[in-house]
């Protein structure tokens, strides 16, 4: 560091650079010069000029040489020499224009700083704008050239300005909001706020205007963006490859800004989420969740078909490959298009079962981070009950349910973004730029999952709901941005989903709802604990819930109880009110339309029955409504964490009530606690397959046809089509689609006369009467399916559906080691 560096003075030592018994002065203008003796002399002259008609302003002007190889500290001492309110500071070898400008603020005395290029490609009468938004309370007043209001006398050619537009859209995304140019060579500062910004900074290069900056924004203090005249001066030395450096030199320091409490957390979150999937990661290509029943194999092929659509250019909305003739439609299932599709590259190279591994361990401790960071951001102080908070909301009982089939239900890291930018629309700042964010959430959590979306939006609308009855003076005050903001939102999502929603609900294979059934929580589910759940009973979830993946509730009974009471400590706060007030609404939502009563065979009217018919909650299982809980609830837990952990100890009674508070939190969480999901080893894939010996019998745009046909409880098949390289199709699957006039959705293909036989065969071991007419009807199928081949491999049942098919087609099958197959293709 060269001597003129100044940062390591102590409030208490003179400064060498300010002149011995010098007070303060109102203006400081720096002016950092690296070689610039032909444009020096003409600024110098203006600057000084300009401040002489502000008089009685008492100014100085600061010319720091940074190591100029001409005469450019000569230029400045001819000027000093006339005017002694002009100081030189010069560094011993060039260190940045970054380097420069600290070395001038911290000599500086003014009690405002103005940092100003040596070319003044903004005129140095632009000072008044800036000065007039410093008298309004800014900290900070910064020249703009990006705002409509600016005037560009004289542009830089088109590489440059490209260069600038990209390098100020990504600064601003990544660490200065709401600063459309941050580069502007024209900035006013509040000089003891600079001093104290440049006394810690590090970067001594372009990018300490936005090292700098974000240290104003960090601290709140507001920066205002002024439209000014600006004029492109020859002989720039800022370079087209400037942006790219800033932007380098900004995540150097904010890599060497983290604390280890912001990696240690997201690494627990990371290391819990490897320790659920253990089994899983044992072996991606070999190990099955033992209770995601056919789920797993279903996304894995949703994975697979998803990385051959984008290898090949094709539409990822849609795939013959189930289903044959009449396909998929991608759009109206689970696909998770978005992850699914960046993800093609990974599912390309290793396979859909690391992608589906990938997928349930980071995006369960994504999910985690995701609401740790808005905990932390905008409930507590405390990072450690941030922690607690997001972890309780993403490993919550019903998500590692969801966990073991139903990524859509795990990877819910949008949610906490969408909230956070909901909050900033309530503040009413930046209401425009909050809203087009919003839109481009809510577009992407689309293609996540549309469903969870719903259910979000839902446990939205009840907060909002329940803050408005505990604060209505400030909901009053919010809904006005809000709306606006909501509005923005719908105009920027709306086209970029138009498209894929419209083939969703109108295009091919597309269906209108889905019968489920009613499927509301018991209320004793609400209280007991889950199958992976610590302290959880597998028969006891089992007599309350679907399946294992669909124990939305189990909150346990402790946690209930600590939830009422959090809420009734905090009630002082219009938040906790709204809170549990959300999570009460959600829990009795999900008791569905017709509310058991405990001890009897009666049941009350549910408030379900009030959207059950609406459009899109008509296919919601009500039961999940629960998942609603999660947040809240996790939210309250942190806020309670935060109250125990920031109070100090004030008296004895205060460290009992601290003890009991801690001893209630783990008694609450400790049965909750998530066990690893087990996992078994999947069948493999037959030899006829495996091997490519079925190339010889399926010809282009013909399918093969596994016996019994494909359905939701019998996915092999989707395996085989992915090892074979999805080189064929095939009847039948496991998908939604539609069903009857009305294209009812229903869980796999319509049901047709062969696959109905087949299916009732492999469940019972039992061959029902086959005559001409039923042969008339196997053969009316087989030339719907277009098939080429049959296949039966060895499973249950197999001799019972090998006479049956053997009847059906009049012909004997020909064994291929264990496989047994009918040549169909010269029928018809």
């Amino acid at each position: 560091m060269s001597q003129t560096q100044p940062s390591d003075r102590s409030s208490s030592s003179p400064d060498p650079h300010i002149p011995a018994g010098a007070g303060p002065v109102d203006l400081t203008v720096i002016v950092p010069a690296y070689n610039e003796e032909q444009r020096l002399a003409p600024t110098l002259r203006a600057v000084r000029a300009h401040l002489d008609t502000l008089a009685p302003l008492r100014w100085e002007l600061i010319v720091v040489d940074d190591g100029s190889t001409d005469g450019t500290s000569a230029v400045t001492g001819a000027a000093a020499a006339e005017e002694p309110r002009i100081r030189l500071l010069t560094t011993p070898a060039n260190r940045g224009k970054g380097h420069a400008v600290r070395t001038g603020v911290l000599a500086s005395r003014g009690r405002r700083v103005l940092v100003t290029d040596a070319d003044l490609a903004t005129p140095i009468e632009e000072l008044g704008l800036l000065t007039e938004r410093m008298d309004a309370g800014a900290a900070a007043a910064v020249g703009s050239r990006a705002l409509p209001e600016s005037r560009i006398a004289v542009r830089q050619n088109a590489l440059r300005e490209v260069m600038g537009r990209l390098g100020a859209r990504l600064i601003r995304a990544a660490a200065v909001p709401g600063i459309r140019d941050t580069q502007c060579g024209f900035k006013l500062f509040d000089g003891d706020k600079v001093r104290t910004a440049f006394a810690g900074s590090r970067l001594d290069g372009w990018s300490f205007d936005v090292e700098i900056l974000r240290f104003f924004h960090q601290k709140d203090w507001e920066v205002a963006e002024v439209p000014v005249r600006w004029a492109h001066q020859p002989g720039s030395k800022v370079r087209p490859l400037a942006y790219p450096t800033v932007l380098a030199d900004l995540l150097r320091i904010r890599l060497h800004a983290v604390r280890p409490v912001q990696l240690v957390i997201p690494g627990i979150f990371l290391l819990l989420a490897f320790f659920l999937y253990g089994g899983l990661w044992s072996g991606p290509g070999s190990s099955y969740l033992t209770d995601s029943g056919s789920d797993q194999q279903q996304w894995e092929w949703f994975f697979a078909v998803t990385a051959d659509n984008v290898a090949h250019l094709r539409n990822p909305l849609f795939t013959g490959l189930q289903n044959a003739p009449l396909g998929v439609n991608l759009m109206a299932n689970t696909a998770m298009l978005g992850l699914s599709v960046p993800l093609a590259p990974l599912t390309l190279a290793l396979g859909a079962p690391v992608t589906w591994a990938v997928v349930l361990t980071g995006g369960l401790a994504a999910t985690a981070c995701s609401w740790y960071w808005l905990i932390a951001k905008r409930f507590v102080r405390s990072r450690w009950a941030a922690a607690l908070g997001g972890g309780s909301c993403a490993f919550a009982p019903p998500m590692i349910s969801h966990g073991t089939a139903h990524p859509n239900f795990v990877v819910l890291f949008m949610m906490p973004l969408i909230t956070d930018r909901l909050l900033r629309l309530c503040e009413g700042r930046r209401v425009r730029h909050d809203g087009i964010v919003l839109g481009l959430f809510l577009a992407y959590q689309i293609f996540l999952g549309e469903e969870v979306l719903l259910l979000a939006v839902t446990g939205l609308a009840l907060f909002a709901l329940g803050y408005a009855i505990a604060a209505p003076d400030v909901a009053k005050a919010v809904a006005r941005p809000l709306l606006r903001g909501l509005g923005i939102a719908a105009l920027v999502s709306l086209p970029l989903v138009a498209v894929p929603l419209a083939w969703q609900f109108k295009g091919p294979q597309s269906y209108q709802s889905v019968l489920h059934g009613q499927v509301g929580n018991n209320p004793m589910a609400l209280l007991e604990f889950a199958t992976r759940s610590l302290a959880g009973d597998a028969k006891v979830a089992a007599s309350l819930s679907l399946n294992r993946t669909e124990e939305n509730a189990f909150f346990g009974w402790p946690l209930v109880v600590l939830a009422v009471a959090l809420v009734v400590r905090l009630r002082d706060q219009p938040r906790v009110r709204a809170l549990g007030f959300t999570a009460l609404a959600a829990a009795v939502l999900s008791l569905g339309q017709n509310i058991p009563l405990l001890g009897t065979d009666k049941t009350l009217p549910g408030p379900w029955r009030l959207v059950a018919q609406m459009p899109l909650f008509e296919s919601v299982i009500e039961s999940r409504t629960a998942m609603v809980c999660a947040p809240a609830l996790g939210i309250l837990l942190a806020l309670g964490c935060d109250r125990l952990a920031v109070r100090r100890l004030r008296s004895e009674r205060e460290t009992s009530r601290r003890m009991l508070g801690w001893t209630a939190l783990t008694v609450a969480l400790l049965p909750l606690l998530p066990t690893p999901y087990p996992t078994v080893q999947r069948a493999p894939v037959p030899a006829f397959i495996a091997d490519g010996t079925w190339q010889q019998y399926v010809r282009p745009g013909r399918s093969l046809v596994p016996v019994p046909v494909p359905s939701p409880a019998d996915t092999a098949a989707l395996g085989w089509q992915i090892d074979a390289g999805l080189g064929f199709a095939f009847p039948g699957g496991y998908f939604n689609g539609p069903w009857g006039p009305e294209r009812i959705g229903i869980y796999g293909p319509q049901p047709r006369f062969t696959s109905d036989l087949l299916g009732k065969v492999a469940e019972s071991g039992k061959v029902p009467d086959i005559g001409p007419q039923q042969q008339r009807q196997f053969d009316w199928d087989l030339d719907f399916w277009r098939a080429d081949v049959l296949v039966l491999t060895p499973r249950d049942h197999a001799p019972a559906l090998r006479e049956a098919v053997t009847k059906l087609s009049g012909q004997q099958p020909r064994q291929l080691g264990d496989t047994w197959v009918w040549d169909v293709r010269d029928r018809g």
